[in-house]
């Protein structure tokens, strides 16, 4: 069967900030892919998660590929690796279109729309006007419905999906219709992640956080501010499917926060009863909100199969809570590990530092709460300001130094100092090697760069020490190894996955 509709692409670009990319899929792409296969698109699903010479597979497909069409998904920290990859097709198939999607796009357009409303062309003018250079199409927001506009005959250069207003964006009734992400369309078995020694996959239950913490991306986003949830039933029937389809018996939850579900612990509970009917035993891991976390909450969890709660504390120190608009205590913290721990619930305490009126003092304070709580596992990065979050969005220029921009809290009149950076070619601010590979592009009035980072690793290795928790392991980059067999470069099957024309056959190329 032919169809006169163009082949599209789709591109996940690599992750090569992070110590093991090949952990969790994609799963934003995957539901655009879906919404497209729904449609009788014919794709191509090119995955370089973990593929350290992607440039080269990438030549190699485009030598063969059918597609008129590609679409890049890229968050901020993949920018680098986005680049590089548009260049090539741009080099390659220069008659091709290119569609940038996913959170970096809409971010740097997020911050982008404050400058023209305030009369502004700065840095995030200066971004978004790189990538209309780059692409054909950005999409911005939700990306399902919006990419049909993206693909049509003179389509615009800007598809806003990120406007309450508009019809594309995603309304709990749309996304409780919108088909599964299409997993089949990657290689799921090739990635590796484990629960309670369970081979897991991920999930996403519900769109968005609404909290405003001044650190976070996309609080001034609405596609990431707003809540979309779909109804528990629908959440189970995805679970089922990727139960009956793959095997797993671990899925990790990658909504924000679990507990800003109404609804949550009808969804525990229904876990729970389908686990009884299947004749399986799940693990679980997700994300709480700890000053909303209680006792029903936990017990309803553990029963539903959940081990691993993941937390955003942030910070150790009250001040520090304060200046990040938090909303939580360190009291709420310290309660919540407390209630997790009574119901044999096990915490991974995310930290920060780096926030506005970040000391010696404060960083202290956070080391000597995570000795306090005593978390199961924890981990610390120095935190970045993004496009689309309050600490990017709200700064001005320094007065006297080029290239530094400064966050005021209104509150309390602490400030964060930031170096700008251009996040189509820099991406050693995130995160980096425990063992010794964070760089900072922040400081306060009280800490230097260079002092966060010594802090950072200090704070690290002691609580680690003390608290006898291990780092975790990384696991190097695959190669993707160039075929010179009688067919030409077929790429494997965990780069490349291809739909023939809206049938349900998906072959490994």
């Amino acid at each position: 069967m032919k169809s006169n509709l163009p082949t599209i692409c789709l591109i996940t670009p690599p992750s090569i900030f992070l110590l093991d990319e090949r952990v969790f899929i994609n799963l934003g792409i995957l539901k655009v892919a879906a919404v497209l296969e729904r449609a009788g698109y014919p794709l191509e699903v090119l995955d370089f998660s973990g593929i350290d010479n992607y440039e080269e597979a990438l030549r190699d497909h485009l030598e063969s590929s059918a597609a008129q069409v590609f679409g890049i998904t890229s968050t901020t920290p993949q920018m680098p690796q986005s680049k590089k990859i548009a260049d090539i097709i741009r080099e390659v198939r220069p008659e091709a279109k290119l569609i940038l999607g996913g959170p970096h796009v809409t971010l740097v357009h997020t911050a982008y729309q404050k400058e023209l409303k305030r009369g502004e062309s700065g840095r995030a003018t200066r971004a978004f006007e790189e990538l209309a250079g780059l692409f054909d199409s950005l999409v911005i927001g939700d990306g399902e419905d919006a990419i049909h506009l993206a693909l049509g005959e003179g389509s615009p250069k800007v598809v806003d999906a990120n406007d309450r207003k508009s019809s594309l964006f995603l309304t709990n009734s749309r996304y409780e219709t919108l088909p599964f992400p299409a997993r089949h369309l990657v290689d799921v078995k090739s990635y590796r992640y484990t629960i309670e020694e369970k081979p897991a996959t991920s999930l996403i239950a519900q769109l968005g956080c609404p909290f405003s913490c001044g650190f976070c991306g996309g609080r001034e986003a609405p596609y990431l501010r707003n809540v979309r949830m779909r109804t528990s039933e629908n959440i189970l029937a995805e679970v089922e499917h990727i139960y009956r389809t793959y095997g797993y018996t671990g899925f990790m939850f990658y909504d924000d926060e679990l507990n800003v579900n109404p609804k949550m612990v009808e969804l525990m509970e229904g876990l729970t009863r389908l686990q009884e009917r299947l004749g399986a035993e799940f693990r679980l891991r997700g994300f709480v909100k700890s000053e909303l976390f209680n006792e029903r909450q936990a017990e309803v969890m553990y029963d539903a199969g959940f081990r691993w709660l993941l937390t955003g504390f942030e910070s150790g120190s009250p001040r520090i809570l304060e200046n990040i608009n938090k909303k939580a205590t360190r009291e709420d913290n310290s309660r919540c590990v407390k209630i997790a721990r009574k119901h044999g619930l096990k915490v991974k305490a995310l930290m920060s530092i780096g926030h506005p009126g970040e000391s010696e003092k404060t960083i202290m304070e956070t080391h000597d709460w995570l000795l306090e709580a005593k978390p199961d596992d924890f981990d610390v990065t120095i935190i970045t300001t993004y496009p689309g979050t309050p600490y990017y969005d709200y700064a001005v220029r320094h007065p006297e130094k080029e290239g530094i921009w400064i966050y005021t809290y209104e509150k309390t009149g602490d400030r964060l100092y930031s170096i700008e950076v251009d996040y189509n070619i820099v991406a050693d601010y995130y995160k980096g090697d425990p063992n010794g590979g964070y760089k900072a592009y922040v400081y306060t009035d009280y800490l230097s760069s260079e002092e966060l980072v010594r802090l950072r690793d200090f704070v690290e290795r002691d609580v680690r020490s003390k608290l006898n928790i291990s780092f975790n392991p990384s696991k190097p980059a695959q190669r993707y190894e160039h075929s010179m067999g009688q067919f030409g470069a077929r790429l494997p099957s965990n780069i490349l996955r291809v739909n023939q024309v809206s049938t349900a056959a998906v072959q490994s190329a």
